[in-house]
């Protein structure tokens, strides 16, 4: 019977649980090493169904201060770095001309 079961080793995982991430624009980047990014959702109305778009408002962290106004950028989700900060832009998808 011993030779048919499967065992089950329980092993500690090294691998980090998926982090969300979200894509925005960025809507101010006078802090220091800090942008605010908007990022819209749509989704339909739960009782009409007309498509409804909801905005939020991110702190993200820019290490270089290298992100401007009018990027369109990917931000992660990262550990508290401030009071506000919990996201951190990974990378700039868009620059506008």
């Amino acid at each position: 019977m011993a030779e048919t079961e499967q065992e089950t080793v329980s092993t500690p995982t090294t691998e980090r649980a998926r982090r969300k991430t979200r894509v925005g624009v960025v809507t101010s980047d006078k802090q220091d090493k800090t942008v605010t990014v908007s990022v819209e959702r749509r989704f339909p109305h739960p009782l009409y169904r007309k498509q409804v778009k909801r905005t939020k408002k991110y702190h993200a962290h820019d290490e270089t201060n290298e992100y401007q106004v009018g990027d369109t950028v990917r931000i992660i989700e990262t550990r508290p770095l401030s009071k506000t900060k919990r996201w951190r832009v990974v990378e700039l998808l868009e620059r506008p001309a």
